[in-house]
């Protein structure tokens, strides 16, 4: 399952692992470090909705 507060999904492969998508990580390279050795791939998270940026006081 896509979750929208990552921007980064890891597709796991395979039979002995399972088949499903971790959507948990925050940057490409910790994916990446991740699937490292495993049947995995790494991808851009398309449902990935960031927090709004809450805007700021106004300087005086």
């Amino acid at each position: 399952m896509y979750d929208p507060r990552y921007p980064v999904c890891m597709r796991v492969y395979g039979e002995l692992v399972g088949d499903r998508m971790d959507c948990i990580f925050m940057s490409m390279q910790e994916c990446q470090a991740s699937a490292a050795g495993n049947p995995a791939t790494c991808l851009v998270n398309p449902f990935y909705a960031p927090r709004p940026v809450r805007p700021g006081r106004p300087e005086r």
